[in-house]
């Protein structure tokens, strides 16, 4: 399930850093995104943002909403371009099921992580999470400063 089997035929295009401040992520599933053409041109362009982003379960069907895609001034002057539609993502029926069971029953949420290019493809790594309590937001950013400053202390010493 990990997005990344082959870094050389993926390529960032977005990454939401504050999902793994504010979430454990247990599991990651790779979707793929229902896109209008000029959408794929503003990817191409690394014109997205992640941070604002969340996936929603409705349906039977899992949507990416919130996330920014800004359209470019080439694009077709006839389309209304929409830079924060919501989009479908497409998962497998399994995938979506187990997924739906542990949004509903156990209490988890879904974080987009990333977007990426796979294939020519465009994909979204999609976390299962747990969210963070503040307590543990301050045991991660305590940690991340004592790797640094052992980093440092090594580098001097």
């Amino acid at each position: 399930m990990s997005p990344k089997a082959d870094p050389s035929s993926s390529r960032l295009i977005a990454e939401n850093r504050k999902a793994r401040f504010d979430y454990f992520i247990e599991q990651r599933y790779e979707a793929g995104l229902a896109l209008e053409g000029w959408e794929v041109k503003s990817l191409r362009a690394g014109r997205a943002q992640l941070a604002e982003a969340y996936v929603y379960l409705r349906n039977g069907e899992a949507f990416l909403f919130g996330a920014h895609l800004s359209p470019l001034p080439s694009t077709s002057s006839h389309v209304i371009a929409d830079p924060v539609r919501t989009r479908k993502l497409l998962l497998n029926r399994s995938e979506l099921n187990g997924l739906i069971g542990a949004v509903e029953r156990r209490g988890y949420t879904l974080v987009p992580l990333e977007l990426y290019w796979k294939h020519g493809r465009a994909k979204l790594a999609v976390g299962l999470a747990k969210g963070k309590k503040q307590h543990d937001k301050r045991a991660t950013e305590k940690e991340r400063d004592w790797q640094r400053d052992k980093a440092r202390l090594l580098r001097r010493g």
